[in-house]
């Protein structure tokens, strides 16, 4: 014994020794970036929340709320991607520090949780799980206390957690009510004073003044500031006198209200104005387009938010507690995480992929599934400079904000404006981190946000293969969300009540099982160039859309026949000077606009309007078609856009599948093998739901850039193939679907 105690002892304590040693090391190391510090609000946090409601094999849930602290070390090569990270102020360590919001929905128990995290990034500082969650809306889910609505809930009987964290600016400093914010850095020149530089703003308001997102440079200097006006967007802006203009740094009060006057409110500082003779503060005039271009200062380093995901996920994942040792309250229970988004949030998650930050500071993932809702082609106007994420290219609004950028498939291709090929999945590729990913997206991603880039090249006359991690499905005729059936609200149609939450929900549980067992998800669903089911959105004629009465003949002024324009947005690439494609620095801003991408869209889909024998003729020669193809699927015809999706028409490809061909209506059983037991269960929920119809296609201006191809169709990265080629010139003549819908004005 006595033989053998020393040796042991001193091993030990060798081994000891070098671990306290290389671990002192790394913590004294500026490369060691990570969640410092987490404060937990007792005050909002509650255990048990959802008013104490159990669900069976799971039990209650707790609220935890507060603020995360985070740093990262600028020089790694993860970060140096971050726009202006070297100019950051640095913490003694050499690392640049934030802050962010943090709200997490959890098993008391979470030995009988499931593992799993759903991870929702705010849509500007909000929640938007409602729709996937199936429960009601708002920023505070745990104070739900219906037991119905609990009971029937998505998440919580599957054992799931729930995150929510800061990661934009655009969400404010006011994190009350449980809005989601993130504290960011100033970037400074080197000695400390101001970085300037040019920055936009584009109002449409009515309102007594615009709050500026940056504040100006030198509030006196009005001469290089220009303040324009027009009242279409095809009219040429006019210059406002500076005279009929003023700065308001600290903001403008609020005026009480003043019978039969009423109150107006306060605009928060730094702000600009339309000012009268006298100088008092006058409104703009509604629905007018107003641009202002003057020269900002204090950019804050905005890409910082994805390093701040990125590194609550890895805390969240891996790590036992913090440097403070208060412990992680998810330690050593989480194996999965996906997100859930709508809209805004998936542009930043496209952004985060094709940047790498899916890969954490340590090598690992940090998400292992993307559920993306109406995000489609698009990126994020965030890692620039004066950058505004906030911002949402539609028809008549933000048209000049960077978030069209290439690449925007997630397969390789060629960019014939930049001369660049890349991939949103180059750099998980190389670095093995990967995340699956569903992409969800309605008949409005086509018009506005560039869905049929992700299965076209961006010439758009290629269709692409799918990306062996990523599937696209395209739910036909909806907009941006389900819409009131009664109310045209602006457009000139009846919104379109379809709902995507069952598809949603269906397609998270095949998500889930491709990441876990190895299970395709259906393939996906999107209109084609081969088939004629994607085509440029004019000539009418070509685009399949027919003449049709309007069915409100008391419009004023009058319009005989419902219209179609066939405008939608358009992606350009954007100058915005010297080396800013290298360093995201503008020194033009607005910038010049240079030759757009090649946009698509679904072909309307005039179906109901044709015979039983022809539709029966057409699905013959598509199934012919698909078998001498050697394809395992048949070929969907998309309806056509409802366009009432508050974004502006696109011009592009738009698809043909029977996914919702007319406004809310049920839809014969075609759901797809593919989908697990679990999936198809959920379905069944609500058996008027079709997710096997909702075809991904991706749409938008960019979208028409990218068409994607079936791996069937893959051959090689410059052709269709031989097979391909052939079936196309075989089924072109009579594949143009005739079908359409009565079409509202895009919001």
């Amino acid at each position: 014994m006595s033989h053998f105690a020393g040796p042991r002892s001193i091993r030990t304590f060798g081994t000891r020794f070098v671990a306290s040693l290389a671990a002192a090391l790394f913590a004294a190391s500026p490369a060691d970036a990570r969640i410092t510090r987490i404060e937990i609000d007792a005050a909002r946090s509650e255990s048990p929340t959802f008013g104490g409601f159990s669900w069976p094999n799971v039990g209650q849930y707790e609220k935890i709320v507060g603020k995360a602290h985070g740093e990262v070390n600028p020089h790694s090569r993860q970060n140096r991607v971050i726009v202006d990270i070297e100019f950051a102020p640095r913490n003694a360590r050499g690392n640049v520090e934030y802050s962010f919001d943090f709200y997490i929905l959890k098993p008391v128990d979470l030995r009988k949780g499931a593992r799993k995290m759903m991870y929702e990034p705010p849509n500007r500082g909000g929640k938007t799980w409602a729709a996937l969650g199936r429960v009601t809306g708002g920023d505070d889910p745990g104070s739900i206390t219906d037991p119905a609505v609990l009971a029937n809930a998505f998440l919580m009987p599957r054992g799931y957690t729930m995150v929510w964290s800061g990661w934009d600016m655009a969400a404010g400093t006011d994190n009350s009510n449980f809005n989601t914010t993130i504290t960011l850095p100033i970037a400074k020149n080197q000695d400390g004073t101001s970085i300037t530089g040019p920055s936009y703003e584009y109002i449409v308001s009515s309102a007594r003044g615009f709050t500026l997102t940056y504040p100006a440079a030198d509030y006196s200097e009005k001469t290089s500031a220009k303040l324009t006006h027009r009242v279409h967007l095809n009219d040429v802006p006019q210059l406002v006198p500076a005279s009929q203009w003023a700065y308001y740094p600290n903001g403008i009060p609020a005026v009480p209200a003043t019978p039969p006057n009423p109150a107006l409110p306060a605009i928060p500082g730094p702000a600009i104005g339309l000012v009268n003779s006298s100088g008092a503060p006058v409104n703009f005039i509604g629905n007018d387009i107003y641009e202002f271009s003057y020269t900002a200062k204090d950019p804050t380093v905005n890409g910082l938010g994805f390093a701040a995901v990125r590194d609550w996920m890895e805390f969240l994942r891996y790590e036992r507690r913090d440097d403070h040792n208060s412990p992680n309250p998810l330690a050593g229970h989480i194996k999965r995480v996906y997100t859930e988004i709508s809209s805004q949030p998936g542009r930043f998650l496209n952004d985060f992929r094709h940047l790498g930050f899916n890969e954490t500071e340590r090598g690992k993932k940090a998400f292992d599934g993307h559920m993306q809702w109406i995000a489609a082609g698009d990126g994020i106007n965030m890692n620039y400079r004066f950058s505004q994420p906030g911002r949402t290219e539609r028809n008549r609004q933000d048209h000049l904000y960077l978030e069209g950028v290439f690449p925007f498939a997630n397969v390789t291709t060629f960019d014939p404006i930049t001369r660049k090929t890349d991939s949103r999945y180059a750099s998980c590729t190389a670095t093995k981190t990967c995340p699956f990913g569903v992409e969800i997206y309605s008949a409005n991603e086509y018009w506005v946000k560039a869905a049929s880039l992700l299965h076209t090249d961006p010439t758009g006359s290629r269709d692409l293969p799918d990306s062996p991690f990523t599937r696209n499905y395209f739910m036909s005729s909806m907009r941006h969300g389900t819409g009131n059936a009664a109310n045209r609200g602006v457009c000139q149609q009846f919104d379109n009540p379809l709902n995507s939450a069952p598809v949603q929900r269906a397609l998270f549980i095949a998500l889930d099982e491709w990441a876990t067992q190895g299970k395709q998800p259906p393939a996906s669903r999107v209109p084609k160039l081969r088939d004629g089911t994607l085509v440029p959105p004019l000539p009418q004629s070509g685009m399949g859309f027919p003449t049709i009465p309007n069915p409100f003949p008391a419009d004023n002024p009058p319009r005989p026949t419902v219209t179609y324009t066939g405008l939608k947005t358009t992606r350009y690439k954007f100058n915005y000077g010297l080396n800013f494609d290298e360093t995201g620095i503008p020194t033009i801003n607005p910038p010049v606009i240079t030759p757009p991408y090649q946009d698509n869209l679904e072909r309307a889909d005039l179906s109901e309007l044709d015979s039983e024998d022809r539709q029966r003729r057409k699905r013959h020669r598509r199934r012919a078609a698909a078998r001498r193809e050697g394809a395992s699927g048949h070929l969907h015809r998309v309806g056509a856009t409802q366009g009432c999706a508050g974004g502006r028409r696109l011009r592009g490809c738009r698809p043909v599948h029977p996914v919702s061909q007319d406004q809310g209506r049920s839809h014969e059983d075609g759901r797809p093998a593919a989908l697990g037991r679990r999936a198809l269960r959920e379905l069944r929920r609500l058996p008027q739901q079709d997710p096997a119809r909702g075809r991904g296609h991706g749409g938008g201006p960019l979208a028409a850039v990218r068409r994607r191809r079936s791996p069937a169709d893959a051959v090689d990265a410059g052709g269709i193939g031989p097979r391909r080629a052939a079936a196309r010139r075989r089924s072109a003549p009579g594949r143009r679907a005739a079908e359409a819908m009565p079409q509202g004005q895009a919001r």
